[in-house]
């Protein structure tokens, strides 16, 4: 038996399910998006799949229905992958394992998928029904949201005749998104010279934080394993006679990183291994209990490495300590929110350079420049260079929009009480897709999830079915 097939709704856990089965990490979306087709063919709707797999699925309005204005269901398909240590799991070839823990859905030591696979089980659910009233229904299925939007930057949107668009990418319940800050990654490269050193190698691991998705949790001041990584070498530096070998960290660009590992060569292990425990001991006190899973492991053993010379030792330091990172600006229309942040998600070791990724994200596209040029004319000053990629724009709030007033009163007519309408520090498709299609009217909602991006992602059962009853009387208030 299926490990969902007792919840509710059963519908919508039955493809929930399915699509788990599925490996769909962010580039490796071919499996989920033939999925999505299959589906489609066996009930025979009309559907169109692209050169780069998003996926777009027609289904007729039902009796009554017919002639009402089409109404868009979006969400994308690929997942960040994240795993802990222990974990075997690949997410090439292997489906998730799927949990049920205290009223949530979870996976097995990875992370879940439900940003956004529930947007596909939904929207899957509605296509499948025969007994939900509806207007026409557009299915619109991206691929790889997690990493540049670059199938909501691909696809064509002519055919679609719908004006409003419910984005279902969202993680709080009773919360209505209207708006979200734009982004983009900067790809930061630091060359470094090196030349072979003898001494003591020592191994050091920042690891077990909490992580988290870089923009809807930065302002939660979690740790970043590779701006910590920077700490420790500076700190280190100023008591110890260090030369770097590599600092390596985090997988994704818009992950808070959970985990990084450095090598130094040094003379003196115990200096380094006690400046080490110095910091270890700041950081549990600074964090008061926040990061209950920090650990720092440190190894050393005696040998040759190719060191990074002291002037590149020193830039690479300079970098990774003092680039700039986390909340970097308040919202002066919705106070409270974070306006502009940055996050260094990834910090690679190379032979002759380092590399970093950096998301930026603002609501305000100037800002989103001056982080911009402060990270290019600080890469400048240590030799490097600063490419910004994967860029997409903001969704701006929309003041006379048509279907964000048919969700405040369905919401009211269902849970007796008023949604928050707000904007989100994150990105979300309804910018580029605005932008294929200007006239695109777009609300965002989602059933509650805790940690996304990180091995805690957790989905509240009993919300994934509140979040159902609110769609389908969504859809038959369209009419």
């Amino acid at each position: 038996m299926a490990v969902l097939d007792e919840l509710r709704p059963r519908e919508v856990f039955h493809f929930f399910e399915e699509i788990s089965a599925i490996p769909r990490g962010t580039f490796d979306t071919k499996r989920i998006s033939d999925y999505c087709v299959e589906f489609a063919k066996e009930r025979g709707l009309k559907y169109v799949q692209d050169e780069v797999n998003n996926v777009i699925i027609w289904k007729p309005g039902t009796p009554g229905y017919e002639n009402s204005e089409p109404v868009i269901l979006q969400g994308h398909m690929d997942m960040v992958c994240e795993k802990t240590e222990d974990s075997t799991h690949d997410f090439k070839t292997d489906g998730l394992t799927l949990l049920i823990e205290d009223g949530f859905v979870t996976a097995d030591r990875t992370t879940l998928g439900a940003d956004d696979g529930i947007a596909i089980a939904y929207a899957l659910a509605v296509l499948d029904s025969k007994d939900i009233p509806h207007p026409p229904i557009e299915a619109v299925f991206t691929v790889d949201e997690e990493v540049g939007m670059g199938g909501a930057a691909a696809i064509c949107l002519d055919d679609l005749k719908g004006k409003m668009l419910l984005n279902l990418d969202t993680e709080n319940e009773g919360v209505i998104i209207a708006g979200c800050s734009g982004g983009f990654v900067d790809n930061v490269t630091i060359p470094v010279s090196r030349t072979e050193g003898k001494g003591s190698i020592v191994t050091i691991q920042v690891k077990g934080l909490r992580g988290g998705h870089s923009g809807l949790e930065i302002g939660e001041q979690r740790g970043n394993a590779n701006k910590m990584a920077g700490r420790l070498l500076n700190h280190l530096n100023q008591t110890a006679d260090i030369s770097l070998i590599s600092i390596d960290g985090g997988s994704a660009d818009n992950v808070i990183t959970p985990a990084c590992t450095v090598k130094v060569l040094t003379p003196d292990a115990d200096a380094v291994i006690a400046g080490t425990k110095e910091l270890e001991e700041n950081w549990i006190s600074e964090f008061a209990g926040e990061e209950p899973g920090l650990q720092v492991l440190v190894e050393a053993e005696e040998g040759t490495a190719q060191v990074m010379d002291k002037a590149s030792t020193l830039k690479v330091i300079h970098f990774v300590c003092n680039s700039p990172y986390g909340v970097q600006g308040l919202s002066r229309a919705l106070k409270g929110q974070v306006e502009s942040s940055l996050n260094c998600g990834i910090v690679k070791t190379e032979d002759d350079c380092i590399r970093a990724m950096l998301y930026v994200r603002s609501s305000v596209n100037s800002k989103m420049d001056e982080l911009h040029e402060a990270l290019c004319c600080f890469s400048a000053v240590l030799g490097g260079t600063c490419e910004k990629t994967n860029e997409y724009p903001a969704w701006m709030y929309k003041e006379d929009s048509r279907i964000r007033p048919i969700l405040l009163d369905t919401y009211k007519q269902l849970f007796g009480e008023e949604p928050e309408v707000t904007t989100v520090h994150a990105g979300l498709e309804c910018g580029l897709l605005s932008g294929h299609k200007p006239d695109l009217d777009c609300v965002a909602f989602g059933p509650q999830m805790y940690d996304i991006h990180s091995v805690a992602e957790r989905m509240d059962i009993a919300s994934t079915e509140r979040t159902w009853e609110f769609l389908k009387a969504i859809l038959k208030n369209c009419k």
